[in-house]
């Protein structure tokens, strides 16, 4: 290790043992003012953004912000304040503020924190802290080589820039049951958008990479190659005529499938009654064949973590096991709600796998199998607007790919909107990739469902 990363290793453990201290003193005197309970957040961000187009540098941002949220319960009563400054006044001004507020709020029986007994107590490293010694510099060179390697493609017309991003940051959750919980991570990302065009018009597309470790991104050159290669391919895009078909969701657009699964299923919800899959647990929602399962513990996962946002061990567990909806996503509010137990879901999901597989069992297939699979049918590479109804289940959006023939691309298209609803959306999966992308907490390969309304010319 070297002598930087040693130094990077020593200060984040002192900021570490600093919001820690700073969080249990908070606590206690939050006790001491009448509080029954009590947790606290607090987080150091670090990190630099580098922008470059055309070759020169547009933005350089170095960040560093702080975090400080309170939460107090006076019985079933609460309040919340935050600030992002730590000095004492604004802590003590921060914690008179939610005392306030939680002795005039009405009571809630759902409120309080998490049981004392699901407290996480085992804390394996995940090698989630990668810190990157990359300076402003060596950045933007970076970005200027991830433009140059995009812009060095015949037909590649305009750039709109390339992006070097470095992040890390280290937090603190503690509460009142004497729960402390550390946690460090690093996340880094890469990016390229280009234009391309002819007489039809011009075409945009980009690509991007995010890691834990900088150690693990693609090459400056690959990145580009990717997004010019993705750019081009969208020129002389057409629209197709309005029809049924099958229809292929590319790994990053499945991936949004996915998550309108777990907002269906979360708790805020299903205690408001606004889902689809309001009381479906136990019940058949996808084919016999399909798993869904959470893993907190991967090693650099995008979603690693030993405990949610209130402290609760995660652990292994299956949402979806043999088409059936397995459990909800609860943190410990929404599982009162629903006279339940939390499944250590408060602040989300951590590392979801759709695992790959399809309907003739058989070896998973990859990308180029997928669309043999698919056959005659759309691959979707892109989709717009906000028009999913998750309390109905209707799913209506805009889209952009190709059209495929024979299991092979024939044409780009365009202007064209996909419908179905998602009910009849999960129960007709066909198959799911190999071509897993592992750039989310959410982890999919490519979905093939065996048919949706295309809405075009």
């Amino acid at each position: 290790m070297s002598d930087v990363a040693i130094k990077q290793q020593d200060a984040s453990r002192r900021e570490l043992d600093r919001l820690a201290e700073l969080a249990q003193d908070v606590i206690g005197r939050a006790r001491a003012a009448g509080a029954s309970q009590a947790e606290v957040s607090a987080s150091i961000d670090t990190g630099l953004n580098v922008n470059v187009r055309l070759g020169e540098v547009e933005t350089v941002e170095h960040t560093r912000d702080r975090g400080f949220g309170l939460t107090v319960y006076f019985g079933k009563r609460k309040g919340s304040a935050s600030t992002a400054d730590l000095n004492a006044d604004s802590i003590q001004a921060t914690l008179d503020q939610a005392c306030a507020i939680a002795r005039y709020t009405e009571e809630d029986p759902a409120s309080g924190l998490a049981d004392a007994s699901r407290m996480a107590t085992v804390f394996p490293d995940l090698d989630l802290w990668h810190p990157w010694a990359i300076d402003t510099a060596g950045a933007i060179a970076l970005g200027q080589q991830i433009e140059a390697a995009g812009r060095s493609h015949a037909g590649i017309s305009n750039s709109e820039g390339a992006s070097v991003q470095m992040g890390q940051s280290v937090s603190v959750y503690a509460n009142s049951h004497g729960f402390v919980g550390r946690e460090r991570g690093t996340r880094h990302s890469l990016s390229l958008s280009l234009i391309a065009g002819d007489e039809a018009g011009m075409q945009r597309d980009y690509w991007y990479d995010s890691a834990r470790s900088a150690d693990d991104f693609m090459s400056a050159k690959a990145l580009g190659d990717i997004a010019a290669q993705r750019t081009l391919a969208r020129v002389g895009a057409r629209r197709l005529s309005t029809r049924q078909s099958a229809v292929m969701f590319s790994p990053d657009v499945a991936r949004g499938l996915i998550g309108h699964l777990v907002g269906a299923v979360s708790g805020g919800s299903l205690y408001r009654r606004a889902s689809f899959l309001l009381d479906h647990a136990g019940k058949q929602v996808m084919p016999a064949w399909l798993n869904i399962v959470e893993r907190p513990f991967l090693p650099r996962g995008q979603g690693s973590g030993t405990f949610d946002a209130e402290g609760v061990a995660t652990r292994d567990s299956a949402l979806i096991e043999n088409g059936v909806l397995a459990r909800y996503v609860l943190g410990s509010y929404s599982a009162r709600k629903l006279g339940l137990e939390s499944t250590g879901n408060a602040g989300g999901i951590h590392n979801l796998i759709v695992e790959p597989g399809h309907a003739d069992g058989g070896a998973p297939l990859d990308f180029d199998g997928m669309l043999q699979r698919l056959g005659t049918g759309l691959l979707v590479t892109e989709v717009m607007g906000q028009g999913v109804n998750t309390i109905t289940g209707d799913y209506s959006r805009g889209a952009a790919g190709f059209w495929v023939e024979h299991g092979k691309i024939a044409y780009p298209v365009e202007e064209i909107t996909i419908a179905a609803n998602l009910r009849d959306m999960y129960t007709g999966i066909v198959a799911v990739g190999a071509d897993v992308d592992r750039r989310s907490p959410l982890l999919t390969g490519s979905v093939l469902l065996d048919r949706m309304t295309i809405a075009g010319e």
